[in-house]
């Protein structure tokens, strides 16, 4: 399939839901209370690979002084995203930035808080906390939700497709390990229950699928993404025990 009409159509399948992966408004505000950071203070704040604005409305609402950045390379999200923020109330602290994770335009030392809900994966985890890391101040957090083993010995058939998708998908210790090696110290971790998968995201996508087709009914590459949406769904609720998105919470050095 060609790249670019992959990433349209993936664009098209999901831009009219609430969000774009795993997770719910309560994780996120667990996650944010990991922080320890002062919630009524000044913040400036980067939501990298934002999507239509699932996690930067919730920061948004819930650091009322702070400035968050909703980082996304498409501009289609960020059009939702930005509706979005206006229905909320919460307009003038949410600036949209089409961008790159890779190439983002943060000054050295510009921000006290990182967030990205999983989506340093197009990165690799540990590309992207290094990557990121130089933009925070010293003392600034990073949170970002990565996918992440439960359990070290998961079943063959789960074990291939993870890593041939994600060969960084790796134990909660390995990815703790990872952070202490770039400068980071863990303030906290958690794990997304299987409704942030089941209720929030797959059942969601499945019942936008039937329209998607519709639109697209002269493309078999329409057909093809829904086959692999509807495969990983399969997997995860069969072997959800042994994976998840788990949110890691941590203060730069």
């Amino acid at each position: 399939m060609d790249e670019q009409a992959m990433f349209t159509l993936m664009v098209d399948l999901h831009r009219d839901g609430e969000r774009q992966g795993p997770g719910s408004e309560e994780e996120t505000l667990r996650a944010l209370d990991l922080t320890r950071l002062d919630q009524e203070a000044a913040l400036q704040v980067a939501d990298i690979g934002c999507g239509t604005g699932a996690s930067t409305l919730v920061l948004a609402s819930r650091l009322p002084n702070a400035q968050v950045t909703a980082v996304d390379l498409f501009p289609e999200f960020l059009d939702v995203l930005s509706r979005r923020a206006r229905k909320a109330g919460v307009s003038e602290r949410v600036d949209p930035l089409e961008a790159s994770m890779e190439s983002l335009p943060f000054d050295s030392e510009s921000l006290d808080l990182i967030w990205a809900e999983g989506a340093i994966y197009n990165m690799g985890f540990s590309e992207g906390i290094k990557t990121w890391k130089p933009f925070l101040r010293p003392g600034g957090v990073l949170a970002v939700s990565e996918i992440t083993w439960l359990r070290p010995d998961p079943p063959e058939t789960i074990r291939r497709h993870w890593n041939a998708e994600y060969p960084q998908i790796a134990t909660a210790s390995e990815k703790i390990n990872i952070l202490e090696d770039v400068g980071f110290d863990l303030l906290g971790y958690l794990v997304l229950p299987p409704n942030n998968w089941i209720d929030n995201y797959y059942e969601p996508t499945e019942k936008r699928m039937p329209a998607f087709l519709d639109r697209h009914d002269d493309r078999p590459e329409a057909a093809q993404i829904v086959a692999m949406e509807r495969e990983e769904a399969d997997l995860y609720r069969s072997y959800q025990e042994w994976y998840s998105y788990g949110f890691y919470v941590a203060r730069k050095r």
